[in-house]
């Protein structure tokens, strides 16, 4: 009979940082703020030490590495938002009509856009916070989920659907990820 396998990762967790548990949910607290992850357990079994979180499972499925992996990354994530903020830049292209953008509140207001009369509007999520100068826009925030999601929306926001996708290229698109450039 085969001996079942225990599958574990560690993270480490900064001096500056201070991870806790209150039920499903995992709070990292740093000088950047607070961070907060609900986390369904399953079969996974989560322990916070002083310097390290533990994530475990014993006799994994192929569903459960998945999620072990994945779990680990979102704990990663909310680890380095309470230190610093995720970025992420998008470029305003335009070629027929000059756009306007500017962020108002938790919103980001498109205007003029392929000469339309009526604004377009993108929520900014979370604690998202946008910064526009010229054709470039920046987007700040201690949660790598909501500033992902806003660009995202950004880039919906600005799709053409009845003109002709060849010649009308206009929109706002992602060109920067996290500090990773998109090819």
């Amino acid at each position: 009979m085969p001996v079942a396998a225990r599958l574990e990762e560690k993270i480490e967790i900064p001096e500056d940082v201070t991870v806790s548990m209150d039920g499903d949910k995992i709070i990292a607290s740093g000088p950047n703020g607070k961070n907060v992850k609900i986390l369904t357990k399953s079969k996974i079994d989560i322990e916070i030490g002083d310097d390290e979180v533990t994530l475990s499972v014993d006799s994994p499925t192929k569903r459960e590495k998945g999620l072990l992996g994945s779990y680990t990354s979102h704990i990663q994530n909310i680890i380095k938002g309470a230190q610093e903020n995720f970025e992420y830049k998008l470029k305003i292209l335009y070629s027929h009509f000059p756009v306007k953008v500017r962020a108002e509140g938790n919103r980001l207001v498109i205007e003029n856009f392929v000469g339309e009369e009526e604004p377009r509007e993108a929520e900014l999520l979370g604690d998202t916070e946008a910064q526009v100068e010229g054709d470039e826009i920046t987007l700040k925030g201690p949660n790598k989920e909501d500033v992902a999601q806003t660009a995202a929306n950004i880039e919906a926001t600005t799709e053409i659907k009845d003109l002709d996708k060849r010649v009308f290229q206009d929109g706002i698109y992602i060109v920067e990820k996290a500090g990773k450039p998109i090819v």
